[in-house]
């Protein structure tokens, strides 16, 4: 999966993918209504108000970009009737030709992890059939547990050819508490030598990514936020077969001329995450013009502006 991934990429001239993440108070009011009318204020009628959403969005966006990311937790919020809207919108993007990144930040081990692993990127038997659950065709995942959690996630990806973002520095403010602790390494002439756990969390997914090559690239990714360049510098050159997921692009304050260093020689090797600032743009004032009337038109001018802005930051540096 990799490959479709770079593939289209390159097809689309845009290293970005579109984070589904939809609130209730993203979602136009006419929209709402005509789900609430239909369903009720129900689990239900919330549902279907984020499918119709999430669907006008891709419809409008599907042929600019090469993937989107749906965060499961937004989808979790509503419950069983919210995960259905997960599962349309997986095989909605899929049909349109978009890789899917399943935001599910996973990471448990044992028969845990296998079950988390089969339930987003493989297969399951039931009787004399096998099935896909969600789909995907990469899963977020947490690290924490370390190689008992990733293994099973790898054999999936060997298995399936799909893939996964491991968790390295991540862009939120507190991420520093755990991710930059310096914690002894390797011993150096000098002694031992002291790194921040990122550093060391990359190594070990460079180690993964090894094991799990495709043709260039590794079916293991990372996930390093826009928010901390300097360490995303640092992470590209520890883990140069991989793949960096990069969020934090926009809202949250990363800028294209900050993200060069996440992409490769060849200009690939990094996606750019962006979630409100596309779903929800119509309410920035750049886009109100377009009104909540037409919010998906709004999503499409966002997405635009989004790839000049990479591409521009990255010829510049050619």
């Amino acid at each position: 999966m990799i490959q479709k991934l770079i593939e289209n990429i390159k097809k689309t001239n845009a290293p970005i993918v579109v984070g589904l993440d939809p609130m209730l108070n993203y979602i136009p009011e006419q929209i709402q209504k005509a789900a609430f009318a239909e369903y009720g204020e129900t689990l239900e009628g919330a549902a279907e108000a984020v499918w119709q959403y999430n669907k006008k969005i891709v419809d409008a966006v599907y042929d600019l970009i090469p993937a989107v990311k749906p965060q499961i937790a937004m989808y979790e919020q509503f419950g069983i009737p919210g995960l259905a809207a997960f599962q349309k919108t997986v095989d909605y993007c899929k049909e349109k030709g978009l890789v899917v990144i399943g935001d599910v930040k996973r990471g448990d081990i044992g028969s845990t992890s296998v079950a988390y692993a089969t339930a987003h990127l493989g297969k399951v038997t039931v009787g004399s059939q096998i099935l896909t659950p969600f789909g995907e065709d990469f899963a977020t995942v947490n690290p924490y547990l370390g190689t008992d959690g990733i293994k099973p996630f790898l054999d999936v990806c060997r298995e399936e050819k799909k893939g996964i973002f491991i968790l390295v520095k991540t862009s939120n403010p507190s991420s520093g508490e755990f991710q930059d602790r310096r914690i002894a390494g390797t011993a150096g002439a000098d002694g031992t030598e002291e790194k921040p756990l990122y550093e060391i969390v990359g190594e070990k997914v460079a180690e993964w990514a090894d094991s799990c090559m495709g043709d260039t690239y590794s079916y293991v990714g990372a996930v390093v936020g826009a928010t901390y360049p300097e360490m995303g510098k640092v992470l590209r050159r520890v883990m140069p077969k991989s793949f960096i997921l990069v969020p934090g692009y926009g809202a949250q304050g990363g800028k294209a001329e900050d993200l060069v260093h996440y992409f490769n020689e060849d200009g690939l090797g990094a996606i750019v995450n962006s979630s409100r600032g596309i779903i929800a743009a119509y309410k920035q004032e750049k886009y109100a013009s377009f009104g909540a009337e037409h919010f998906a038109e709004a999503s499409r001018a966002a997405v635009v502006a989004m790839i000049e802005d990479i591409n521009r930051a990255l010829e510049q540096t050619r």
